[in-house]
């Protein structure tokens, strides 16, 4: 015998793609997951605006743009479906979420470069970085509040995880310092903004996901 009861509130539920879609409370995901989503892409925006660097993926990103004739959106693009095919020898599904956020980053991210100007002024520039980091962490707290499965990048570090049984701040730590690394290398944007990134999203994030979690419904 089966019952269906909530799942605690503000806890992340391990559900494959078919189980997200079935979990309940469908429409306000799917506007949680999309206004994450959108508000992701514009902070990545703002904080190539402010100029004073960039998160870690985001200067391997830049860093490619360097070097290949094609915008920053559609780089985060290309560069999420590669990453995507890291997750098929660590036998893990993308949801909705996952594809979604594959996809819409990107586009609203060339759209925020094309419609916000890079100020002058560099306390407008410092409002910039850091209202991107703000801005990041609060749409990561929507988006991944969803439950619809994990973005590319953090669902590769997930399935490393499951796979290798290391601890998810030895992987995690591995692979920013990998993409940052890189990304240097090929004169991407690194500054005051990288620091404070690294030092800020995570309790950013720690505060506001819990916040956001959608209680699910779970048989």
């Amino acid at each position: 015998m089966t019952a269906t009861s909530d799942a605690p509130p503000r806890q992340l539920a391990p559900l494959n793609p078919i189980q997200q879609l079935k979990a309940g409370h469908l429409p306000r995901r799917l506007v949680q997951l999309y206004v994450g989503l959108t508000l992701y892409g514009a902070s990545m925006g703002l904080m190539i605006q402010g100029n004073l660097g960039l998160d870690p993926w985001d200067v391997f990103h830049s860093g490619i743009t360097k070097h290949i004739p094609l915008s920053f959106g559609t780089v985060v693009i290309a560069m999420s479906f590669v990453v995507l095919l890291a997750w098929i020898p660590l036998r893990q599904w993308p949801g909705l979420g996952t594809i979604s956020n594959a996809i819409v980053i990107g586009l609203v991210t060339d759209l925020t470069l094309a419609t916000v100007d890079r100020p002058d002024a560099l306390w407008l520039r410092i409002v910039f970085m850091l209202s991107g980091v703000v801005l990041n962490a609060l749409a990561g707290a929507l988006y991944i509040g969803a439950q619809f499965g994990p973005g590319p990048r953090d669902g590769l570090m997930t399935g490393l995880v499951r796979r290798t049984g290391l601890s998810v701040r030895l992987v995690r730590t591995s692979l920013e310092l990998t993409v940052l690394a890189t990304g240097f290398l090929l004169g991407g944007s690194i500054g005051v903004g990288t620091v404070v990134y690294a030092l800020s999203i995570g309790p950013l994030v720690h505060v506001l996901l819990p916040i956001f979690t959608v209680r699910l419904k779970r048989k």
